[in-house]
């Protein structure tokens, strides 16, 4: 059945190319991932902070390395993308940004991103976040970008913010954490914002 709109981004808009490196500005690099990171994001995910926001844990350094196979070959199904945020200067991880639920057909993607203990409020989410934002909308040609945290978690409504994504309103009771059902704020940027 033909669709009455055209596709935005065809199939293989992504994974034609290797995942690229983005230089993030400001001391930022956003890389593929690498097994050397398993260790760092097993660190990460000790900290009680990610468990208040995140969905998941990390209970060993093999389970890390899942994830990062994971990530690393997400990029091939083109509908996820994951990158590490790294200093430019020594690859130290001070986060992770990521495109999820992607649509190229309708050049649609859900913004997502954490910062490792040591690097918050530095603004590494914020600017990784523009980086990634800049990248998909130049480079790639999405239309629309979408963002959603907790309303509790007043910092990623500031790293929204920061990042220019416009807050559209909020999801009631959309998303489960360990401590209950959280209504979620909506930011959202289209292409030429």
């Amino acid at each position: 059945m033909p669709y009455t709109a055209d596709t935005v981004l065809p199939e293989k808009t992504l994974s034609r190319a290797p995942q690229p490196v983005i230089a993030g500005g400001d001391g930022l690099v956003l890389r593929p991932w690498r097994a050397e990171d398993v260790s760092a994001v097993h660190a990460a995910f000790q900290d009680p902070l990610m468990h208040q926001w995140h969905l998941m844990r990390s209970d060993s350094q093999a389970e890390a390395a899942g994830w990062i196979e994971t990530w690393r070959k997400e990029w091939e199904g083109e509908r996820r993308a994951q990158w590490a945020v790294v200093d430019a200067d020594t690859d130290l991880l001070l986060g992770r940004v990521a495109l999820r639920d992607i649509s190229l057909a309708e050049g649609v993607a859900k913004v997502a991103y954490w910062t490792t203990a040591a690097a918050r409020g530095q603004g590494v989410a914020a600017r990784a976040t523009t980086a990634l934002t800049r990248w998909a909308f130049e480079e790639i040609g999405f239309h629309r970008l979408e963002l959603l945290h907790a309303t509790a978690n007043q910092a990623s409504c500031r790293v929204a913010a920061k990042a220019g994504f416009t807050l559209e309103g909020t999801k009631r009771s959309a998303f489960l954490h360990a401590d209950g059902w959280h209504d979620m704020h909506l930011h959202a940027r289209v292409r030429g914002d």
